[in-house]
């Protein structure tokens, strides 16, 4: 999702602030991704790692740790893990989802191959865990891998879940957990883990990590429908793909005879017309659950914000209080 189109950009207040530990984490990726034995996986990993990515999970790392007082210098090596174990999920998804555009450019599987996109994914994932180990910490490691296993989950649980009209509201938030907020809220509590902090802090942590990626997810999944480009995506994707996202599992909730026909020929069966798009558009705003899904995200974003509260007074604090902001900026 891009969070370009705004008047005020707080990613870019946090990069400024984490500058110094940005450019080193930056060198420990473009070190770690080299690869005596096979040129592919660096040429693959900067594709994707040096396309304009805001290190949106890093900083989240970076900004955990000297909110608590951290003073180095690990956590410039979980930042740049948490950026691997994303930038490994990306590789792996566009596989899944045969996606050809990622970032505004084409994608690792279609400039090489699918095979090429799994390996250096894998390699990036033991690469991860390498960094992790190197900090000293089981329970940093314990954090960190519990979140790849939760993400890999989240993306099987999608597959199963994605077309089937029978997915609630609690299955996608599972998903939404899985696949976007899990490494969010390890990013967030690890940086609070290496810096020493007590149980509460790092709860605190973990929740706005959690209340944040799930915002960030529901409204990447709004804008989906919404009539704007803004995620890197075409509009209409998801259905395209028929993922049964928010507004759309609540629009079958309420759905009479005839509109269910609708959904179940053109996401559970995969038959899709001209003009189906613009008729799922309208079924969601006759139910008005593009609204409701709206009011989900902004109360997401304020419940990241109020888990703040138990994290100590600093600058980096009032940032991040502005991001949960910012990301629901575009649905206000």
């Amino acid at each position: 999702m891009s969070l370009d189109h705004a008047a005020t950009k707080p990613h870019e207040q946090l990069a400024a602030a984490l500058a110094d530990d940005l450019t080193l984490v930056n060198a420990l990726i473009r070190e770690r991704m080299a690869s005596e034995h096979a040129p592919r996986i660096p040429e693959v990993t900067a594709h994707l790692v040096e396309a304009g990515g805001k290190r949106l999970r890093p900083m989240l790392t970076l900004a955990a740790a000297r909110m608590c007082g951290y003073e180095g210098p690990y956590h410039v090596h979980l930042a740049a893990t948490v950026e691997f174990i994303h930038t490994a999920t990306l590789l792996h998804d566009d596989v899944v989802d045969e996606s050809s555009q990622r970032r505004g450019r084409p994608t690792a599987n279609l400039l090489w191959d699918n095979t090429s996109s799994v390996l250096v994914g894998d390699y990036l994932f033991a690469r991860s865990f390498q960094l992790m180990v190197e900090t000293g910490s089981m329970r940093v490691l314990d954090i960190l891998a519990n979140a790849a296993a939760t993400i890999a989950e989240g993306e099987v649980l999608q597959l199963t879940a994605a077309s089937d009209l029978a997915t609630t509201e609690d299955i996608y938030l599972q998903v939404v957990r899985g696949k976007t907020a899990a490494l969010f809220s390890a990013a967030m509590e690890v940086g609070g883990e290496i810096a020493g902090q007590d149980a509460q802090t790092k709860k605190a942590l973990f929740d706005y990590g959690d209340a944040l990626g799930i915002s960030f997810q529901i409204v990447d999944d709004l804008l989906d429908y919404g009539g704007t480009k803004a995620t890197g995506k075409n509009v209409g994707d998801d259905f395209r793909e028929r993922k049964l996202t928010l507004p759309v599992i609540r629009a079958v909730a309420k759905a009479d005879a005839t509109e269910r026909d609708f959904w179940v020929r053109t996401i559970q069966k995969g038959r899709q017309e001209d003009g189906d798009l613009e008729h799922a558009i309208a079924l969601l705003a006759k139910h008005q659950t593009m609204e409701a899904t709206r009011q989900d995200a902004l109360a997401w974003a304020e419940k990241a914000k109020t888990a703040l509260d138990a994290v100590p007074d600093h600058a980096l604090k009032q940032m991040l209080v502005d991001l949960a902001d910012y990301v629901v900026a575009r649905i206000t």
